[in-house]
């Protein structure tokens, strides 16, 4: 294996992002990217909670932040799923908003 260069792998990167938006004019698909998004967010959020710590517990680890870290991101998935806080609506909306013709399935 052979270390990559930052530069060779953003441009690697780069070179495989596409502009072609046809794939979101299926309304499918906008909720996916909007529940996405939620969990994203959600997630974020989780881990911004965490770290604002009071004072340092008796049982702090690396493990242990590993572990909260896949627990906090099981949670942000569900909530999206089972009980969203709305943002994932919204951005599914603004999403359809800039398509010209958005096919519900």
């Amino acid at each position: 294996m052979s270390p990559t260069s930052p530069t060779t792998a953003a441009s690697a990167i780069a070179g495989t992002v596409s502009t072609d938006t046809r794939r979101l004019s299926n309304g499918a698909n906008l909720d996916k990217a909007g529940t996405q998004f939620e969990a994203i967010f959600t997630g974020m959020m989780l881990k911004a909670m965490r770290q604002t710590k009071l004072s340092e517990t008796m049982f702090d680890s690396k493990a242990l932040d590993t572990f909260r870290d896949m627990q906090d991101q099981q949670v942000a998935q569900t909530m999206a799923t089972q009980a969203p806080l709305g943002i994932g609506k919204a951005v599914t909306a603004f999403l359809a908003k800039s398509q010209p013709v958005v096919n519900q399935t």
